[in-house]
């Protein structure tokens, strides 16, 4: 059983920079792929970007590439995502999560343990 809390949503200005983190309880943390996701009022959830158990590979969203960065740091069992140049459309609840079992990355059904997300407001 793996615990997800993110923290480090708020409120920016367009432009602007925030670092979310997801710290993970349990001890095989270092086992599972981690991803950030992210819903808007209205919209689906959608993929954001995913790292490796290693850290070795990650993959981003079109949209969010070259803005925004996830890395991990195993030993603290956290993810970070760090993310640069807000625009109002990057509005939304973000979330992290931990898969273990094969399937898309980008599919949010085949991740095993959710966050309760975090709020992310980029104002215009």
């Amino acid at each position: 059983q793996v615990q997800l809390v993110e923290s480090g949503g708020g409120l920016v200005q367009a432009g602007g920079s925030l670092r979310l983190s997801c710290a993970a309880s349990g001890r095989t943390f270092s086992s599972y792929r981690m991803g950030w996701f992210r819903q808007a009022p209205g919209k689906e959830r959608e993929f954001v970007a995913t790292i490796s158990w290693t850290g070795g590979t990650t993959v981003y969203l079109d949209s969010v590439k070259g803005r925004f960065t996830i890395s991990r740091d195993n030993a603290k069992n956290t993810v970070y995502l760090q993310m640069n140049s807000l625009k109002p459309e990057d509005t939304a609840v973000y979330y992290c999560a931990a898969k273990t079992s094969a399937g898309s990355y980008y599919v949010p059904s085949t991740y095993d343990y959710w966050g309760q997300g975090t709020q992310v407001t980029v104002s215009s």
